[in-house]
């Protein structure tokens, strides 16, 4: 999206049939193609002899719905993120699973009603016919059981597959209509969390940790009710011994646990952030030698990770070991006054052995039930940062009345405008400015005075706090942000480049562009060496962020992007700050034919950029304080000229 050129709303990187390393792709439809010798770095072909077999997988691959995905930058007005809604869309899987728990958790219970008829009524009884029969109900229950089982569990991953599909494309999609105000304010590191480790534990819960929650809870309430039925004094007695000591305990837990899984996942988030950074600087840190201070650095984002996971650790060490305690002073306390009952002739043998394998039952469950209700905290914690994050608003709302804008000649006009970054501290106070159709204007002055912020207005990237920024005489504000981007094309000072091809980058904003209309753009920024240099010319592989060419080549592809998307608006943030004097000469010259008969608003640095500009404004004290040509700044004497003074003297 901040790579220069802006498409239609979801564009994206097109695919193409050479789209992997050194030329090679194996995508849908295209089919798995042979490795370009030499055309590559190692490896990066598949071998000839695996051909016919990759071209089997890749025939057999699921589809994942339709890639022509629509985008609003309209934010949907859905409820809140809750667990009911992560799978309120799959309602068939949910209800298939709830059911199979519910068959699991029953037949689960009928080994010690059938141990108690075996005893009694075939073992007491001597009763063989009896006996055979319950021990092969008993069998039939244990291997239907395993059934239902394993069809919940296929269920609940087929639920928990599709629903945090969902969820991560419904996540994307807000993180795509985010406002950059958003990204300058949160940590990468937290946002990858969001995307991995809490969409993770979600999925991790769902596949298996609610059901086996669920199955625990049924089977202490089937328990109980079968306890009653058996004997309802030696069930008071037993629970009422047990239930309140063991439900404070419960209550405690939850408390403690809740707690310290927020903290966890405030940790992990802390922690990706730390390693993010660090990865994408570790050229800076290489260079000054300070790896030392990384690695102390990440020591303490690490070492508050450890102190969480030791709180929730202590919370479980305290509750498991208590909850089963607990269970075994029940079960000895069962033993005491139902033996005493067998003895008076009041209890079967088999009822107090049935008695004692569902109290079992009962406990049985407490430790596993700490488990689960820890994964429970882990997604529920997660559950909260997703909805948090999907309950963040742009800053920059498209009206529900918008219209598209139409084909624009490119008059540009500022009213009143004032904004800032912080709303306390104004970059811009009422500016006003008109820009003719066609007019190249640079923007000069120290740094900090608002430059870039200009460009940004006309871009939308942010609105302004008062005012109006319009084009042709509509407003910004009201019209969609699609159509105006599509007119727009932009060249940052640092420009970025996808992991992909170079056709893939120069098409970026036109992915259905011919190899003849990519050629023509290479052409216009003088790339057409580069290119033609590598083995696989445009399906040549670029490294992730454009690190496997310089910093000019990147700025040229970036050009060539913009040429390509053939706006009628053009923003330039000093796009030949990384060029050496040779590319610098040879983008100027490709500038004027792109920018011939459109409008142009270039952010530079360098005054030979800015004297090329029909008019210069010079930008400080949170307004524009001169502008004119550059003969007539010149002659004025003003801020301009002294700028001019220094630089030229700088130069010689």
């Amino acid at each position: 999206m901040f790579g220069g050129g802006f498409g239609g709303p979801g564009a994206g990187p097109g695919s193409s049939a050479g789209g992997g390393l050194g030329g090679i792709g194996v995508g849908r439809g295209g089919g798995a193609q042979a490795a370009n010798p030499g055309g590559g770095l190692p490896f990066a072909g598949i071998p000839t002899e695996l051909l016919a077999g990759v071209a089997t997988l890749e025939a057999g691959e699921p589809e994942h719905g339709d890639p022509g995905v629509t985008f609003t930058h309209r934010q949907p007005a859905t409820r809140r993120l809750t667990m009911a809604s992560v799978v309120a869309g799959h309602r068939g899987l949910f209800v298939a699973a709830c059911l199979l728990v519910l068959v699991e958790s029953l037949l689960l219970q009928a080994g010690p009603f059938l141990v108690q008829v075996g005893i009694d009524h075939g073992i007491v009884a001597r009763r063989l016919p009896v006996l055979l029969l319950a021990t092969g109900a008993f069998v039939a229950a244990v291997v239907g059981t395993g059934l239902a089982s394993a069809a919940r569990m296929r269920a609940s991953g087929r639920l928990a597959a599709s629903a945090m599909r969902d969820l991560r494309v419904r996540v994307f999609g807000h993180l795509q209509r985010l406002s950059l105000g958003y990204y300058t304010d949160e940590r990468g590191g937290v946002i990858m969390t969001r995307m991995t480790s809490d969409v993770e534990s979600l999925q991790q819960l769902l596949q298996e940790g609610l059901a086996q929650f669920v199955i625990q809870a049924l089977t202490m309430v089937v328990v109980t009710v079968v306890l009653f039925a058996y004997n309802v004094p030696l069930a008071l007695i037993t629970l009422l011994l047990v239930v309140p000591t063991l439900g404070a305990l419960s209550w405690w837990f939850r408390g403690a646990s809740d707690r310290g899984y927020r903290r966890q996942r405030d940790a992990i988030a802390a922690m990706f952030t730390d390693l993010s950074e660090s990865l994408y600087g570790v050229r800076v840190a290489t260079a000054h030698n300070r790896q030392d201070r990384n690695i102390a650095q990440h020591r303490e984002v690490v070492g508050r990770y450890r102190d969480a996971n030791d709180h929730t650790g202590f919370t479980n060490a305290v509750y498991g070991p208590g909850a089963s305690a607990i269970g075994m002073l029940g079960l000895a306390a069962l033993l005491l006054i139902g033996g005493r009952m067998v003895l008076r002739g009041e209890l079967s043998i088999g009822e107090l052995t049935a008695f004692v394998l569902y109290l079992g039952a009962f406990f049985q469950p407490m430790q596993q039930l700490v488990q689960f209700y820890t994964n429970y905290q882990q997604g529920r914690a997660a559950v909260a940062k997703l909805a948090d994050l999907l309950a963040t608003p742009p800053t920059v709302h498209e009206a529900a009345d918008a219209a598209d804008l139409p084909a624009i000649s490119g008059a540009i006009t500022f009213e009143n405008v004032s904004f800032g970054y912080d709303p306390a501290r104004p970059v811009l106070r009422n500016v006003d400015l008109r820009i003719s159709a066609g007019e190249t204007i640079a923007c000069v002055g120290p740094t900090g005075a608002g430059k870039s912020t200009l460009a940004k207005l006309v871009t939308r990237f942010y609105d302004p706090d008062a005012g109006r920024v319009l084009i042709d005489g509509h407003d910004l504000a009201g019209v969609t942000i699609g159509s105006l981007r599509r007119q727009i094309g932009v060249v940052p000072q640092e420009p970025f480049l996808f992991a992909g091809t170079i056709r893939d980058n120069v098409a970026f904003a036109r992915p259905g562009a011919t190899d003849a209309e990519v050629w023509a753009a290479i052409d216009a920024v003088g790339l057409r060496d580069l290119v033609e240099r590598t083995p696989a010319g445009l399906d040549t592989a670029l490294h992730e962020r454009g690190q496997s060419v310089s910093a000019g080549e990147r700025q040229l592809l970036a050009l060539a992007r913009t040429f390509l998307a053939q706006p009628r608006v053009v923003v330039l943030d000093e796009a030949t700050s990384n060029l050496d004097l040779h590319s610098e000469l040879r983008v100027e010259a490709a500038l004027d034919v792109l920018l011939d008969g459109r409008t142009a608003l270039l952010i530079a640095h360098r005054l030979s950029t800015a004297m090329r500009a029909d008019r210069i404004l010079v930008v400080d004290d949170g307004g524009i304080v001169e502008s004119g040509s550059h003969a007539e700044l010149l002659a004025a004497g003003g801020r301009y000229a002294a700028m001019h003074a220094t630089w030229t003297s700088h130069a010689d």
